[in-house]
């Protein structure tokens, strides 16, 4: 259970940070539980990790601000693994370098300067910048299926929605146009299936007086023929 020091002092913090945000960082604490936050991170523009929104949280001792945090990340990043904790001088690895005058504002700011570093650290991985940049692009698909993240940051899941929107119509064009292609063979197979019976018909009445013309030559002839056979 948390010491009501620590309760006020997350409180403070957290009017702070609504009234003066941190650039590029979103940070809320859970509804159930003060001691836990949850944030994102947005990808600073000119690194591999621009259009990129990295999920994480920070789990705060009972005796926060006279002990340091744990920090990990959920998002698949790059340069974090992710559910491990992050080895930061204002995190539970350095208990010694801790300084009880830094706030939440301070060590996401620091947690954001430390991702678009490149220095190894306990819990840091080696990746591409293509391989960042991939993970950049699904990051936010990836964070929306996180009922958690859905919760507490419904902007994002709208940002998500929207550019889905964007996308698919675009896509639905595209899936059209062979459907329209398919559907007009079937009416070329009717007008190629309707010629041949009017050609048949059109020779039918060619071939018409033709068979006339040999019934009326025979009928002449026995009735030419009958004069004779009466002789």
């Amino acid at each position: 259970m948390a010491e009501k020091a620590c309760v006020k002092r997350l409180q403070k913090e957290y009017r702070a940070l609504c009234k003066e945000p941190v650039s590029h960082v979103v940070a809320r604490p859970s509804p159930n539980d003060i001691l836990e936050w949850h944030y994102v991170l947005e990808g600073s523009e000119g690194t591999p990790f621009a259009g990129g929104y990295y999920y994480g949280k920070i789990k705060f001792p009972p005796e926060y601000p006279f002990k340091p945090p744990g920090i990990s990340m959920v998002t698949p990043n790059g340069r974090f693994m992710t559910q491990k904790k992050i080895c930061l001088s204002m995190s539970d690895f350095h208990p010694e370098s801790w300084n009880p005058m830094w706030s939440v504002s301070s060590i996401l700011t620091g947690l954001l300067s430390f991702m678009m570093d490149n220095s190894p650290t306990t819990g840091s991985v080696t990746t591409t910048v293509a391989e960042k940049q991939k993970l950049a692009k699904a990051s936010l698909a990836f964070n929306c299926k996180n009922p958690t993240f859905r919760k507490l940051f419904p902007e994002y899941v709208e940002k998500y929605e929207e550019q889905q929107l964007l996308v698919h119509p675009a896509q639905e064009q595209v899936s059209t146009m062979p459907t329209q292609a398919s559907n007009s063979t079937p009416l070329l197979d009717g007008l190629n299936k309707a010629e041949p019976h009017k050609d048949v018909k059109n020779q039918q009445r060619k071939s018409c007086p033709t068979w006339l013309l040999l019934l009326l030559v025979s009928v002449f002839g026995v009735v030419m023929a009958l004069p004779l056979l009466q002789l």
